[in-house]
């Protein structure tokens, strides 16, 4: 008697035909997206280790310490990338896929057969991503200044407990410096490859050539593609590369390590 995918569906989750190790993908996801997240909550959680030098963590940056805030800097920082990567249209798939089972795999059977999409709290609060967006694309040009900051060493040198020493600054590139600048193109490729981003430079037009600076819109708009097409890569390697700058300067900070100057 022939098995068909409505039986398996309705038998529950994980009921399928496949011999492959379906499995695998979901489960890596979660070891993954769950280690970023244990680690990035300690980190912020910490306020400590984040500055060796002119090296600051993209955990920290820009680094805010108001009087009336009593917890660490990070957590006025991270809702924002936090939630840019949380509503992302990849990243919506990889975690539910890995943490809500659903849908586990391509022909495999699930838990819940009533399907309400992101119309219920609070997965509707999905919808705020275009506005995460936006403040992702600020903190691009906050981290590449950040960069640059990276590139002004004090004459005198840096105090043993990484503390910069006063005095007049001259250029230099360290390995804390070439991270810095890595994790900012990793970042600017995720960012401006975002869906949301290629429907706002190129939404809305059924004819480039008849839009006002259609032109420049179409121009914008094969860029990103481009970048899009490339959006799950994007989001993994701007992933850890956030985690290895902030590593890296954790080690540094610490004394754990000593930053190489290259020149």
């Amino acid at each position: 008697m022939s098995t068909s995918v409505r039986d398996l569906t309705e038998r529950g989750l994980g009921a399928t035909l496949r011999r492959d190790a379906w499995w695998m993908a979901p489960a890596l996801t979660a070891l993954v997206l769950g280690s970023f997240g244990i680690y990035a909550t300690w980190a912020a959680w910490t306020g400590a280790h984040y500055e060796w030098g002119p090296y600051l963590s993209p955990f920290y940056s820009p680094l805010l310490r108001p009087a009336w805030w009593p917890l660490s800097p990070a957590f006025l920082i991270l809702v924002f990338p936090l939630g840019f990567r949380m509503t992302c249209y990849y990243y919506r798939r990889a975690y539910y896929r890995a943490f809500f089972l659903d849908p586990v795999a391509c022909s495999v059977g699930e838990a819940r057969h009533n399907y309400r999409g992101e119309t219920k709290f609070p997965f509707v609060l999905q919808n705020l991503h275009r506005f995460f967006m936006y403040a992702a694309v600020v903190f691009i040009f906050i981290l590449s200044y950040d960069v640059w900051l990276a590139t002004r060493w004090p004459v005198a040198g840096v105090a043993p407990n990484g503390d910069m020493l006063a005095g007049p600054t001259q250029f230099g590139v360290g390995v804390g410096t070439l991270l810095m600048a890595l994790n900012v193109v990793l970042l600017a490729a995720y960012t401006f490859g975002c869906h949301s981003l290629r429907h706002l430079v190129g939404g809305n037009v059924d004819c480039f050539s008849c839009a006002r600076g259609g032109r420049a819109r179409y121009g914008l708009w094969r860029g990103v593609s481009r970048l899009n097409s490339n959006h799950m890569l994007w989001a993994w390697c701007s992933l850890f590369s956030v985690a290895l700058t902030d590593v890296y300067i954790r080690l540094c900070a610490m004394g754990v390590i000593r930053d190489v100057r290259l020149f």
